[in-house]
């Protein structure tokens, strides 16, 4: 099979995700930093990720998917202390939470999932190497920054000017740091930082005295751990290729010899009505949010990735209500050709669907390939298809869900008919946490229904909701 052509950040071209081993593509995403829940802006990244890696691995290509935790920083320090918690039982409650409501959009989990505390000591002898090799310096409280100035390269992954790198660290400085005079340079950045009153009990021994890492070490700490010196593929949101990355790849070129990433995959941001994400406004919305509202997790991921990955995509309560149909019309599509070839489908290839899925390998395009598969679909007179037809169909259908990573809704049958809206939504919600085995959301779900007066008969295939 062809292999995904994905646009690369660095060269600004798109490039073929052809492992550099010939045999495993071996990627490393930016995980969430665990102090509360993920929005819906953070998972735009994890979906559009998910959806990468399952069109590599539908074109014959096993992967090696690293994603991080990051469970030690300024914020899960701070809201740890406020919530009276230990740093680590706090931070786990939240990735926990954060696992749960990855289940719920079914992203495939990634293959390994390191955490920033428990790679301390790697992170320890990564600053050592670059001590050792004059890319660093230990300041006269304890901390440790990079030297920007010893690594020619800095600043080639955002195509920044030196001016504009001395700008942006400057912003980035003033947002985090409180202690930038003991730097020798504006645009040096930590890599471990002395222990502050403030810190509490969160700290580690160094050479260089108790501290903590800084944020941007963990993630070269990690890959070189799980990834080594070399591999194919880096991606996160575009927020993080200034100044993260490009830390990333100068910290880890100056301790290893090898070259990092090659290639590399942001996605755009995520906007709420047309403006920003904000907690102040309110619409910095979590999955909880939107069930609430009445929406699935589903119906979320379908928004999430109806705009290609490398724009700016808008969210708005519409595009989830049309999420919504073009999954029921998926789904009594599929059903339609069940009904010519009732066998359970194997999703080996594309089928009639050949051209949304050569659409979804060149650069992710989701939009076409949606629209595509809604060609074909709608041309399709399932009850004039022979047997073979129907099956080489839903076959097609379902590898394009699988590439997509969607699932279909249950459809309600006749006799459910009459049943409101807003119950339907609450009964699919719940399926939804069930099938993702959050039994306490299922529980409380089931709950919410009968206290309004209806019953969920569950089937291997679906559920049933009657009045009671």
């Amino acid at each position: 099979m062809p292999a995904l052509k994905l646009h690369d950040t660095l060269t600004r071209t798109d490039r073929e995700t052809t492992p550099l081993d010939g045999k495993t593509l071996r990627f490393y995403c930016c995980g969430p930093t665990v102090y509360g829940p993920a929005h819906i802006g953070n998972f735009r990244t994890f979906v559009a990720q998910d959806v990468m890696r399952r069109v590599v691995e539908a074109s014959g290509t096993p992967t090696l998917h690293v994603r991080n935790i990051t469970d030690v920083d300024d914020k899960t320090i701070r809201d740890s202390q406020k919530a009276g918690q230990t740093l680590t039982a706090f931070t786990q409650g939240w990735t926990q939470k954060f696992h749960t409501d990855c289940a719920a959009l079914n992203l495939l989990p990634p293959h390994i999932e390191p955490s920033a505390v428990a790679h301390i000591s790697q992170q320890v002898a990564m600053i050592e190497k670059l001590i050792a090799g004059g890319h660093a310096y230990a300041a006269p409280d304890g901390s440790v920054y990079f030297r920007v100035s010893s690594y020619k390269d800095y600043g080639k992954l955002s195509h920044l000017e030196d001016r504009e790198l001395r700008l942006g660290a400057s912003e980035a400085a003033s947002a985090t740091d409180s202690d930038e005079y003991t730097k020798d340079s504006l645009t040096d950045f930590a890599l471990w930082k002395a222990r502050k009153p403030e810190d509490g009990e969160n700290f580690w021994p160094s050479p260089w005295g108790e501290g903590r890492p800084g944020w941007h070490l963990e993630c070269s700490a990690m890959i070189l751990e799980y990834l080594g010196e070399d591999f194919d593929l880096h991606s996160g949101g575009v927020d993080l290729i200034f100044p993260h990355h490009e830390n990333e790849i100068a910290q880890s070129c100056c301790s290893t010899h090898g070259h990092f990433a090659h290639h590399w995959m942001h996605v755009a941001h995520l906007m709420v009505d047309g403006g920003k994400m904000s907690k102040s406004i309110g619409n910095l919305y979590t999955l909880e949010d939107l069930a609430q509202r009445g929406y699935s997790a589903m119906e979320v991921r379908y928004v999430l990735i109806s705009g290609h990955y490398r724009a700016p995509l808008n969210f708005t309560m519409h595009s989830l209500d049309s999420a919504r149909q073009a999954l029921q019309k998926l789904a009594k599509a599929d059903k339609a050709l069940a009904t010519v070839s009732p066998a359970l489908p194997e999703a080996k290839s594309a089928g009639p669907f050949q051209e949304a899925w050569e659409t979804l390998l060149n650069d992710l395009n989701v939009p076409g390939a949606t629209g595509a598969i809604f060609g074909v679909l709608n041309k399709l007179k399932p009850a004039a298809l022979s047997a073979e037809e129907a099956t080489a169909a839903r076959n097609g259908l379902h590898f394009m869900l699988q590439a997509l990573g969607l699932t279909l809704p249950v459809l309600a049958d006749e006799a459910a008919t009459d049943v409101p809206a807003d119950i339907q939504a609450l009964a699919q919600q719940r399926w939804d946490a069930k099938q993702a085995k959050d039994w306490a959301a299922a529980d409380t779900l089931r709950k919410e229904l009968e206290a309004a007066g209806w019953l969920i008969k569950d089937s291997k295939e679906g559920f049933t909701v009657v009045a009671k």
